[in-house]
């Protein structure tokens, strides 16, 4: 089986599988929570896979002479008029989550537009730093710098944007991280890149501090993360260092009692626990807990075993490409596939605060498996331009 086979079977593999947990893990949800319909979130999410499968196949055949440009400007551009759109628009059309609105009401569907403006960004990054940066020679770290500074403009913007009209210090972070390591991979030094790390941890404290859930977050994560270091400590030296009177932090908690409760081989399909009323919506930003429950440790390796293989067959094309802007956004893809799940991965664990960013792929939500769809369909169709 080619390259670009394997790759187009893997994604819709994990399509699959995402589809079933969002029957499998939304039980509370739909029927006792909201009292919609048994295969409410289901029907939604099978819709979206069979859209995300038809446009990954489409995009495969499309020539990316032609349309890779067009369509990552128009990936850009519209989703961050949409962002900005959204703060006018009235909550019958525009749905709030934690005083910010993220989601545009289209009937049966909500649309996310930041989940696609990702695809955007890293097409822009892949495009413009193949232009100052790949094959181009910098005397120090000054002049990069100097060559850097438009590309730390545009991402401010962004970040402020998405900081304001969405609230969502968890997609700065990831943004963040691909622009970086693109960077790398286009040829910027790592004195640069140490620069552009320290520059990201100060905005990102910044922005904690400035913020009263986001310092609840923290505390939320060393209140669990305490009590797992701790253990390895003298007794006297850990209650020494014990913080005291923080806040439980529930998610955490219970996704790790879903972990426990999996075991090697799991509970079975549909018979996990954590989705009746301790974690209620398990099959969003938690699904690796139910699926942990469910299906066992075991369960759990398979899935990462998915996106270990996607990951390295994206990689592999982005190898095999002569164009740098070719390469660099399959990399970018990759990278925004694979953070993604690490993030949640660790959050779930308790090794990173929660962040709320969604599993590709396995997560619910039709704007996030449609924008993945999109990325890994102009992956395929940049396969043809392999050599070898």
């Amino acid at each position: 089986m080619t390259t670009d086979k394997s790759l187009f079977f893997c994604a819709s593999l994990l399509i699959f599988l995402g589809v079933l947990m969002s029957y499998s893990l939304s039980t509370y949800t739909t029927v006792v929570l909201y009292h919609y319909g048994e295969f409410h979130f289901f029907m939604r999410q099978l819709v979206s896979a069979i859209m995300g499968i038809v446009i990954m196949w489409g995009l495969s055949r499309v020539d990316p002479k032609v349309w890779f440009g067009r369509l990552g400007f128009f990936l850009l551009f519209i989703p961050l008029l949409l962002i900005i759109g959204m703060f006018f628009l009235p909550e019958s059309l525009s749905s709030s989550a934690g005083g910010a609105k993220r989601w545009i009401r289209l009937g049966f569907f909500s649309l996310a537009p930041l989940e696609f403006l990702k695809i955007g960004f890293t097409f822009f990054l892949a495009w413009s730093l193949s232009r100052t940066f790949v094959a181009k020679e910098k005397a120090n770290v000054k002049e990069e710098l100097i060559t850097f500074g438009p590309y730390s403009v545009v991402f401010m913007v962004l970040a402020i944007g998405v900081g304001v009209f969405q609230n969502d210090l968890g997609q700065i972070v990831l943004l963040g991280v691909v622009l970086a390591v693109l960077l790398v991979f286009s040829g910027g030094s790592v004195h640069l890149f140490g620069l552009i790390v320290l520059g990201a941890l100060a905005i990102s404290v910044l922005a904690i501090v400035t913020s009263a859930h986001r310092i609840l977050r923290v505390k939320l994560w060393w209140s669990n993360l305490q009590n797992s270091l701790f253990t390895l400590l003298p007794d006297k030296l850990a209650n020494a260092l014990r913080i005291s009177d923080l806040p439980e932090s529930y998610q955490v908690f219970h996704a790790g009692n879903a972990m426990h409760n999996g075991g090697l081989f799991g509970q079975g399909l549909g018979l996990g626990q954590i989705k009746l009323g301790f974690l209620s919506e398990v099959h969003t930003d938690m699904v690796l807990a139910g699926i942990a429950e469910e299906w066992g440790f075991l369960g759990l390796c398979v899935c990462f075993i998915l996106f270990s293989v996607l990951i390295v067959l994206i990689f592999r094309i982005a190898n095999r490409l002569k164009e740098p802007k070719y390469s660099l956004f399959c990399v970018g893809v990759a990278l925004l596939i694979s953070f993604s799940l690490v993030i949640n991965a660790f959050g779930v664990g308790g090794i990173f605060p929660v962040k709320g960013l969604a599993v590709p792929f396995l997560s619910y939500g039709g704007s996030s498996l449609l924008a993945n769809c999109i990325a890994i369909g102009l992956v395929l169709s940049l396969a043809r331009y392999t050599k070898g």
